[in-house]
């Protein structure tokens, strides 16, 4: 019993000796009358020390933050207590603004302060900007704006390469400049050779297809047939005077022959339709001084009559062959930007026998002919690309035989007048277009005279880089020999588009239409023609082409109306 009776007594005798000491503290507190402090939390509480979180409340060292609660009287007492106190006087005193100098210069731009600048970080091996060597020289390139710089160039792009010569590449010293190489226009076209002072080029085309009319009759009927086409290119590379000798030729041959009808009826189309095109020319020109020059130019045109036409004699064996040879001489003088140009012109056309079907020949000496005659040409260079001319000619024919096969005097003397201009705007729109008239006379007085409107042009327009327009127009007075007809007065005119849509496909579109005039007869014919091309150019030397062409004959007299559809694929060979 005694064990819990003297626990019970300590317990009582210590909670006596504590309750004065409470009440000590309480009436302590009660009697305070200076501000209290609310504990805050403050960065001491987490510093890493030990026991740093739990020190003690009232430790010197522990900061304590101020209370934010200023409403009380205490505050406002606090603050009304230096009402009376004037404020600090700012005369003298540097002013102090919101923002302080030099703050929005950052790391690059000017600083007012003079402050050393942030150097640029470059990474291991990157190129760094050069400092100028001199006065006049060129600064070097600003940074950009995101301060990086490009990294330097790869050692791949220069590593593994033979060393050229300095002279070539332009690094001795006093060395010139060296002249930079015009760029290649035509990567796939022919390069050429060399013989002395002449670049000469060459080529052969081979193609071989199919033509649903050749003969161009009412009563189609096709054949097969191939092309071998030779091309011929020399011009001289001087620094005074000039000569161009251009020659292009073709053979096509078809497989089959056309045998008369066997009723006894005789053809009015051969009964072999193979036909030999030549066409060249050889053009020179002489500098006796700089602004007087000689002009020369001698032509061979070797053909025969177009299918369908109505000279080509009925019951033939094949088609007459006629030659044309001539030559042009003048002269050309400059005065300032003035230009008079003239010239002689001399033509003969010789038409070889035609051979029938029964054996016989025709002789053909009633229609050749000598052509003589004269131009001249004034032109004005008014503004650079724009040069207006004005052109005039004039010739004579006169046949080996007085009156052709029908009776008719075919002697005859015309002209041409026309004006027109050239283009040359920027490379972009070239050539030239003229419109004039042109008329001839007739020895025999039942030809009614000859005359009607004259075009001509020859304009290149560069649309785009990839794509070229062209448009050609001509006009000429050919001979005949229908009974009563004076002559046919032809217009022609072409529209061709070539789009490269690689550098090595090239697509070509023609569409030609023109208008043959019988006059002193009521016949009047249309023609028309459609083609597409399709070049793909393996390298320089060869290219492989494809044709496809559609041709119309729309008469006004029944029975001469016609139509073909051609298909060709080819080779071109060239150098």
């Amino acid at each position: 019993m005694s064990g819990p009776a003297r626990g019970r007594r300590g317990r009582v005798t210590v909670l006596r000796a504590l309750l004065p000491c409470l009440a000590l503290t309480l009436a302590l507190i009660a009697f305070d009358n200076s501000p209290g402090h609310a504990q805050t939390l403050t960065p001491d509480l987490f510093r890493p020390a030990r026991d740093g979180f739990v020190s003690l409340q009232d430790s010197p060292l522990r900061r304590t933050g101020e209370s934010s609660d200023r409403t009380g009287d205490a505050a406002n007492d606090a603050r009304l207590r230096d009402k009376d106190v004037p404020a600090k006087s700012r005369i003298g005193a540097i002013p102090t603004y919101g923002l302080p100098a030099a703050s929005g210069a950052s790391t690059s731009g000017y600083d007012s302060l003079n402050r050393t600048r942030k150097k640029t970080k470059y990474y291991p091996g990157q190129a760094r900007p050069k400092p100028p060597p001199g006065p006049g020289s060129k600064p070097p390139q600003p940074l950009p704006a995101n301060g990086r710089v490009r990294l330097s160039i790869p050692p791949s792009d220069s590593a593994n390469k033979t060393p050229i010569p300095p002279a070539m590449a332009g690094t001795v010293p006093g060395q010139p400049p060296r002249k930079r190489l015009k760029v290649d226009d035509d990567p796939f076209g022919a390069i050429g050779d060399y013989a002395g002072s002449f670049l000469i080029k060459s080529a052969l085309e081979l193609r071989g297809g199919f033509d649903t009319n050749p003969r161009r009759t009412v009563v189609p009927k096709g054949s097969p047939f191939y092309v071998v086409a030779p091309e011929f290119l020399a011009v001289s590379e001087w620094q005074r005077h000039a000569v161009v000798a251009d020659l292009r030729g073709s053979f096509t041959g078809y497989g089959n022959t056309f045998p008369p009808p066997t009723d006894g009826t005789i053809s009015s189309a051969p009964v072999v339709v193979d036909r030999p095109d030549f066409d060249g020319h050889i053009d020179g020109r002489l500098d006796v001084s700089r602004d007087f020059r000689l002009m020369g130019q001698g032509r061979l045109r070797v053909a025969t009559d177009n299918p369908g036409s109505p000279n080509i004699q009925a019951g033939l064996q094949r088609y007459p062959i006629y030659t044309t040879l001539g030559g042009t001489f003048g002269v050309d003088q400059s005065f300032n930007r003035l230009q008079l140009s003239s010239g002689l012109t001399a033509d003969r056309t010789v038409y070889q026998a035609s051979k029938l079907t029964d054996g016989t020949s025709s002789s053909n000496d009633d229609r050749n002919y000598n052509q003589f005659g004269g131009l001249g040409r004034v032109s004005y260079d008014l503004i650079p690309g724009l040069k207006p001319f004005g052109e005039i000619v004039g010739n004579v024919r006169e046949h080996d035989q007085q009156a052709d096969r029908n009776g008719y005097l075919r002697n005859s003397s015309g002209g041409s007048v026309r004006a027109g201009t050239t283009f040359e705007f920027s490379r972009i729109l070239t050539g030239e277009l003229a419109i004039g008239w042109a008329a001839r006379t007739y020895q025999d007085p039942r030809l009614m005279p000859l005359q009607g409107l004259l075009t001509s042009a020859s304009l290149v327009w560069v649309a785009t880089p990839l794509t070229t327009a062209k448009f050609f127009a001509t006009t000429s007075i050919d001979e005949t020999t229908v009974p009563g007809v004076s002559g046919v007065l032809t217009n022609t005119y072409t529209v061709e588009v070539d789009h490269d849509f690689r550098r090595w496909l090239t697509a070509i579109g023609k569409f030609t239409w023109g208008t043959q005039d019988y006059q002193g007869d009521a016949r009047f014919d249309r023609f028309y023609s459609v083609s597409g091309d399709l070049i793909y150019k393996l390298n320089r030397n060869i290219w492989l082409k494809g044709t496809l062409r559609r041709d119309w004959l729309d008469s006004n007299i029944v029975g001469n109306s016609t139509n073909s559809t051609v298909v060709m694929l080819g080779v071109r060979l060239q150098h």
